[in-house]
């Protein structure tokens, strides 16, 4: 109860279109959340904090209770460049934080908002949220970064990722599939562009097959055929066709990415699980521990057998010639 009583009441001041004002309330809010005196927030009261930032973004008058002074104020200008600032003010709230751990409490009623919400977007302002999605993807990879990709935080990240309420939920009806179309496009895009600017430099390259590891298990255990077309479309074969390709000779690619999309950052700053200990992988050497563990993926046994086909058959196309020795696989 006492942390129901002490939430700022921030949700007017977010939805101001003040700038200054809009910095001071995300201020106050990463203040509070860093405060190593208070408990972490329960369940109930981050919902409804994220209730209160999520209706910022839309024109509405929301009270959250008559407990609690959290009331969204209207907001008053659907402008992109505010609601560009507005997004990107919002996702910042992950680095201004200085605990890692409330950080990443912040990300999960995040996700769990908007999971819970995103099916009542009004469609005319459903690109505003996509922008927010956006924002939130690439500042949780530059806040692992700062973190140093500790292991135990990758793990916190994909739990929040995939457990039951998070966007990459294979098993929870409630996820929309739009969602996590939209993550899947924008993924490997955030993670490139975070690696190429980080906040301050990092000494340690980014474990890949961790962060990739909630799309190739939500490639193997979807029942939506759909939903396995997208994740391979723009995510497992962008990346296997990028790290094929001659950087120095661009070619046409079998590939709904553009050109342009070489993941060069990822390719050249990443290791496979453990960036404290393996250092970069070269090209080769990444490829070949990315198609194990996509391997490995399709021969877990709770993987659906028309979706361990089609990894099996990624798998191979992807193969180098000079991996031929692998045991053939029963596809049946």
């Amino acid at each position: 109860m006492a942390a129901q009583s002490n939430i700022p009441p921030l949700g007017k001041y977010l939805a101001s279109t003040d700038k200054k004002t809009r910095d001071k309330a995300i201020k106050s809010l990463a203040t509070f959340l860093s405060d190593p005196s208070k408990d972490e927030l329960p369940k109930l009261e981050m919902a409804k904090l994220w209730k209160g930032i999520f209706y910022c973004m839309s024109r509405a008058v929301a009270f959250l209770g008559d407990d609690t002074d959290l009331v969204v104020g209207f907001w008053m200008s659907d402008k992109p460049l505010v609601q560009q600032a507005l997004a990107s003010e919002i996702a910042e709230i992950l680095l201004t934080i200085s605990s890692t751990p409330a950080s990443l409490g912040f990300l999960r009623g995040f996700w769990e908002a908007i999971v819970r919400e995103w099916s009542g977007i009004d469609r005319l302002r459903i690109d505003k949220y996509y922008m927010l999605v956006r924002r939130f993807v690439n500042a949780s990879f530059r806040l692992l970064m700062r973190a140093e990709w500790d292991e135990a935080f990758c793990k916190e990240y994909i739990s929040i990722m995939t457990d039951r309420g998070g966007p990459l939920c294979a098993g929870d009806s409630r996820v929309p599939s739009s969602l996590a179309y939209h993550i899947a496009d924008i993924y490997l895009e955030e993670l490139n562009k975070a690696i190429a600017r980080p906040p301050i430099p990092s000494p340690h390259p980014a474990p890949l097959c961790s962060i990739l590891s909630p799309f190739f298990t939500l490639a193997a255990c979807t029942p939506s055929n759909v939903t396995y077309r997208r994740i391979q479309s723009a995510v497992i074969d962008p990346l296997f066709d990028a790290l094929s390709a001659d950087f120095d000779k661009p070619a046409v690619q079998k590939c709904t990415k553009s050109l342009t999309s070489s993941y060069e950052h990822i390719i050249g700053n990443s290791c496979a699980m453990d960036s404290k200990t393996e250092g970069i992988l070269d090209k080769d050497a990444l490829k070949k521990v990315l198609l194990k563990q996509l391997f490995n993926v399709a021969s877990e046994q709770d993987t659906r057998d028309s979706n361990r086909r089609k990894l099996y058959a990624v798998w191979k196309s992807h193969m180098d010639d000079n991996e031929g020795n692998e045991k053939p696989v029963d596809a049946s």
